[in-house]
């Protein structure tokens, strides 16, 4: 095995869920930490690596930012999901105490899923680019007025000390990861699967309604449907999608003629037809 078919590419630092995602995933393979959504994906494209484990939505907080838009234009092909428990803590250097905090870093997603903790405790919220780097930096400061919010292997990879445990708003928070590679890998029929695609409406009255149709007569059930405004097309909505059906299924087959019909020409593309985690039932 060459040295980039063993490797799997995460964004963020050692300690990161994303990194405790590959782990759980593919404990055999080597985490390549990456600065950015689009470096990790990039380590992919290149052949750097042969994998990217891709956070794409959290049950409290919703979208991660930029991913949607990201996922259509990288060329890479969805291969597999994953659904990571995210217990985070709240963490600062030795010796701190919770009394002395004032400040708590973390990303985005990890301060809006302590939202309710973080307001009760008194605390002023900092972003901070992913939530390992948060804990990482924390560290450095030294400082025993600032935390971080992280996992508990970022306290032990950085030396720092848990002050309050599980501090998310829910205790089934979790994130759905996407694993991609740049090849298409899409299994035969057979067992629960999911098909993510994107598609882009013709600017018709009732298209969505009409478009979706197909599946409805078909009986294929629809898991997931978003809309967002692509860069450079702001007068049309991109929509993302995720059907609980093989693409080869003759019943999903039928629906993506019909949905085809109501689409812009050339704007359906199918980023993957995989397994359902077993966390789905």
């Amino acid at each position: 095995m060459s040295d980039a078919a063993n490797k799997i590419a995460f964004q963020g630092v050692p300690g990161a869920y994303s990194h405790m995602a590959c782990q759980a995933v593919k404990p055999d393979m080597e985490p390549v930490a990456c600065a950015s959504f689009e470096d990790m994906l990039t380590e992919v494209q290149d052949g750097r690596a042969s994998l990217a484990m891709v956070p794409v939505e959290n049950s409290i907080a919703g979208r991660v930012a930029d991913i949607h838009h990201l996922l259509p234009s990288s060329g890479l092909y969805i291969i597999g999901e994953h659904f990571h428990r995210v217990n985070h803590h709240i963490m600062a250097p030795r010796g701190a105490t919770l009394d002395q905090l004032t400040h708590v870093h973390s990303h985005a997603q990890g301060l809006a899923q302590c939202r309710n903790r973080v307001r009760a405790l008194g605390l002023t919220p900092v972003m901070h680019p992913d939530t390992a780097g948060a804990a990482k930096d924390v560290a450095a400061a030294g400082d025993p007025k600032t935390g971080a919010i992280a996992s508990r292997l970022a306290a032990e990879i950085y030396g720092l000390d848990i002050l309050f445990e599980s501090a998310e708003d829910d205790e089934h928070n979790t994130t759905r990861f996407l694993l991609m590679s740049a090849t298409s890998s899409v299994p035969a029929a057979g067992g629960d699967m999911i098909t993510t695609l994107v598609f882009q409406l013709r600017s018709v009255p009732a298209a969505l309604y009409k478009a979706l149709g197909g599946f409805a007569t078909n009986g294929v059930n629809l898991t997931k449907l978003e809309s967002y405004i692509r860069a450079g097309v702001a007068e049309q909505a991109q929509f993302y999608m995720d059907v609980q059906a093989h693409i080869d299924d003759p019943a999903m087959q039928n629906a993506m003629e019909e949905l085809r019909f109501y689409c812009s020409k050339d704007e359906v593309h199918v980023l993957g037809s995989y397994p359902a985690s077993p966390s789905r039932s």
